[in-house]
């Protein structure tokens, strides 16, 4: 089909790609490969750390797609349903703000160059969100979205949040699966919400999920409430 390249400012650990903005880049040429201008919900598998800088072939699969690099197959993606859960009921953005200053990642990060959490990353270059504990064992950061945000950004926005929910001192994690549907990209300045719950845990494996929430950009709605704008489901797998 073609080739797509993770580009190193992308990366989660220091050598290879953040997992949640690999995971929508392959899902959107998964949608490219279905003729279709948006992903809707997919399901992307990682299966060795995505290289960076480095040409990836990207094949047909069944109803799927494939991403290579040389012959070691790096990610899968297909179509598929999330389950109908209960939506993560979300918090305000000052209360998001609140819980961010309690960050583990400020104090001990396995990836502190994480194009998505790691706090070495200036402001401008990575996305910069930094989910804290809530009392209820959520996470919880806000986010205000950056210049240039697509569907690949809300993935990857997705992502870390999630694991953060099940990280701890001295165990890093990976992602290992993401499953995600994005209903709406937010334009650049909306202040959002990013929030992250842990499912079930089993042997080296985690269930998570993650939700984004934002205000209507239109300002449809007088109190400016926050709406989901999308959300994901991922295992994570401790390394």
């Amino acid at each position: 089909m073609d080739e797509l390249i993770i580009a190193g400012q992308f990366n989660g650990p220091a050598d290879s790609g953040n997992g949640g903005y690999t995971a929508g880049l392959v899902a959107s040429r998964l949608a490219a490969a279905a003729g279709v201008a948006t992903a809707q919900t997919a399901q992307v598998t990682l299966r060795v750390p995505p290289p960076l800088d480095t040409p990836l072939r990207v094949t047909a699969a069944g109803h799927g797609i494939e991403v290579y690099a040389g012959g070691q197959l790096v990610a899968e993606a297909a179509p598929v349903e999330l389950p109908d859960d209960p939506p993560i009921p979300p918090i305000s953005y000052p209360d998001a703000v609140a819980a961010a200053t309690a960050y583990p990642g400020f104090v001990d990060h396995p990836f502190p160059t994480c194009y998505v959490c790691g706090p070495r990353r200036p402001a401008g270059d990575g996305l910069r969100i930094f989910p804290g504990p809530l009392p209820d064992g959520r996470t919880a950061a806000p986010w205000l979205v950056p210049d240039g945000c697509t569907e690949v950004t809300v993935w990857a926005a997705l992502d870390c949040p999630g694991g953060w929910a099940i990280l701890a001192p001295g165990r890093p994690y990976v992602l290992g699966r993401m499953a995600a549907r994005v209903e709406r990209v937010p334009p650049a300045g909306t202040a959002c919400v990013v929030l992250g719950e842990v499912v079930a845990t089993e042997g080296r494996k985690a269930q998570v999920r993650t939700a984004l929430y934002g205000s209507d950009p239109a300002g449809r709605q007088r109190r400016r409430e926050l709406h989901r704008l999308a959300s994901a489901r991922s295992t994570w797998i401790a390394v």
